[in-house]
């Protein structure tokens, strides 16, 4: 291993010593300094937009920012002096002259950074004339919210969406004071490339872009005497909706979750990592009818993810050939809501309200193809509310969720094999998969589950994994600035007619998979993906059956109901369709 270099420097007199190409900020921090800021995210570049870092270092006549300086060999430097100190409150008051002040009804009240940071400087006035625009909101993907009146300009959103997502949805229009956020062209963000996977929303700093609140017509529904209202928990959320209540991050709370939902009212609670082991089935099985018996295009592609599906039929129309059939699995929970549990508990199906809690926003679009998700003869699920949206609804219940004692699901279809819950990591679908196709193909059970080398967050991960003397090759995608590079070697291959660099591809949309979805608690980093995922890894490796297949409750569903993997059945309740798609619509 080589040796870090390491610098020295002074900061507010304490001698100090941080890696070499470490900023003033990350240096501070490292020295228990904690210097304001508002437009850094730790998953993005400095862009040094706020201001609000500032610094004095001996020597320099100018005050830096903290963000962006490189520390220096030698550099004595002071973070907070009175000059300093009112130097950030005027940033701060010019900010403010530009921003609403109608706290109380937006959606980041309680949890907005602007907010928490003006508590902190004590504003209690308004030393500029408030010169606000007006500017109308943007709500017509139902996704996500966009209010350019709360925009502080930080850059956050654009960075993440132009450069980590390479999605290319929103940008600065106008200059000067009439700078504001919007889609490029100035036209709706429904109109517009942009893929509902909410990362800008998880990078704003304050209630500029927010998920669609929909927890109201979930409460309509829970005291609708004639509705019966199902429930379903993703992967993702049990280990990160702690987060709201002061857990660790990664604590799993699966079970304290399943009493929770049944306190706030649900008739009956499901997991989606039930529709995780289902998906498998249907997957796995379709990769083997591709990759075994050349029936179908190669490489299959997963389907799990509706964002990427979203970028998929409109950067890649030309490759929806490869995709899975097979809906994602809360769309399958929800779908056998409606057919097979209505039957068993002789439940009319019109009744059945099925809610998905989620750690993504583009579930909230998924859920409205109407066409492609409703086989059942009703929507397959009626409501996606996202992880911060079920935090609220805790809040608002007034539920003590540290004391709720621990409750299992609806086995029926709430039990699940270790290879559900690995479903929120990225690689964990490719993972899962690889588990149940093995035994497909072979006829044998493996001896060891673990493929290690789809796990982690390398942006790209490739490997060949030997089947019994047949190479598969296969790629795992997270973040959709990475997708580029594998789908494109795809396409020149296809259309040179050249060997298939892989035959197995795994997307997740938003960095880390579903632990980084759009609709997961704030200001996530690389290290908070890493726990996330820790806390679904363990619980994987902690369970009895670790393979989709095994799961009995799934093999009975085929029993009684579906027949068999890929069956007429299956296919009309389980598979769906995609389409090419234009990049901007009218």
């Amino acid at each position: 291993m080589p040796t870090t270099i390491k610098i020295k420097a002074v900061i507010n007199g304490i001698a100090i010593e941080a890696d070499a190409g470490a900023t003033i900020l990350e240096a501070a921090q490292k020295a228990q300094v904690k210097i304001p800021t508002l437009c850094k995210h730790p998953d993005l570049v400095p862009s040094a937009g706020c201001g609000i870092c500032i610094v004095r270092v001996k020597g320099n006549r100018k005050m830096l920012r903290a963000c962006c300086t490189p520390l220096e060999a030698g550099m004595d430097i002071i973070t907070h002096d009175p000059e300093i100190v009112q130097t950030r409150r005027t940033v701060l008051e010019l900010i403010m002259s530009n921003h609403p002040t109608d706290c109380l009804v937006c959606g980041r009240n309680n949890n907005c950074e602007l907010q928490k940071i003006c508590a902190e400087f004590g504003m209690r006035d308004d030393r500029f004339d408030r010169m606000l625009p007006e500017l109308p909101i943007d709500n017509s993907t139902g996704t996500i919210i966009l209010d350019p009146r709360k925009c502080i300009h930080c850059n956050r959103c654009i960075d993440v969406c132009q450069n980590g997502q390479d999605v290319w949805a929103l940008s600065f229009i106008d200059r000067g004071f009439k700078t504001r956020i919007a889609p490029a062209g100035d036209i709706k963000l429904a109109e517009s490339p942009c893929v509902r996977c909410g990362q800008c929303s998880a990078h704003c700093p304050t209630g500029a872009i927010c998920e669609n609140d929909e927890t109201q017509k979930v409460w309509s529904l829970l005291q609708d005497p004639d509705k019966y209202c199902v429930v379903q928990i993703a992967p993702a959320v049990r280990v990160a909706v702690g987060e709201g209540f002061g857990y660790p991050v990664g604590t799993n709370l699966t079970k304290k979750l399943y009493a929770l939902l049944r306190r706030l009212g649900f008739k009956a609670v499901f997991d989606t990592n039930f529709g995780a082991d289902l998906t498998i089935m249907e997957e796995g099985h379709e990769f083997v009818e591709r990759f075994v018996n050349k029936k179908g295009p190669l490489p299959l592609i997963t389907s799990c993810c509706p964002a990427w599906v979203d970028y998929l039929e409109k950067y890649y129309g030309d490759m929806i050939d490869l995709f899975s059939s097979a809906k994602s699995p809360h769309e399958m929970v929800g779908a056998l809501s409606k057919t097979y549990y209505a039957q068993k508990k002789n439940i009319d199906p019109a009744k059945i309200k099925v809610i998905s809690i989620m750690p993504c926003t583009a579930k909230k679009y998924e859920i409205s193809r109407a066409a492609d998700m409703s086989a059942s003869g009703y929507q397959d699920v009626d409501v996606s509310l996202t992880t911060r949206e079920l935090i609220r609804m805790i809040r608002q219940a007034g539920i003590d969720f540290r004391q709720l004692p621990d409750e299992s699901a609806d086995l029926l279809l709430g039990d699940y094999a270790g290879a559900g819950t690995i479903f929120g990591a990225t690689g964990g679908v490719m993972e899962a998969a690889l588990r149940t196709a093995y035994a497909a193909i072979t006829g044998e059970e493996l001896k060891n589950v673990n493929f290690n080398a789809v796990r982690g967050l390398q942006g790209i991960k490739e490997t060949v994994v030997n089947i019994k003397g047949a190479e598969v090759r296969i790629a795992v995608a997270h973040g959709l600035r990475n997708v580029g590079a594998i789908m494109n070697k795809v396409r020149d291959a296809r259309q040179k007619n050249e060997p298939l660099p892989y035959h197995f591809i795994e997307v997740m949309a938003c960095p880390g998979g579903c632990v980084g979805g759009g609709g997961q608690p704030y200001m996530v980093n690389d290290e908070i993906r890493r726990q996330r995922a820790k806390g679904l890894y363990d619980e994987d490796a902690g369970l009895k059956h670790r393979c989709s297949h095994e799961n009995f409750y799934v093999q009975q569903l085929y029993r009684d109901f579906l027949e068999k993997p890929l069956s007429h059945k299956s296919h009309e309740l389980l598979h769906t369709k995609y389409r090419s798609r234009p990049l901007y619509t009218k």
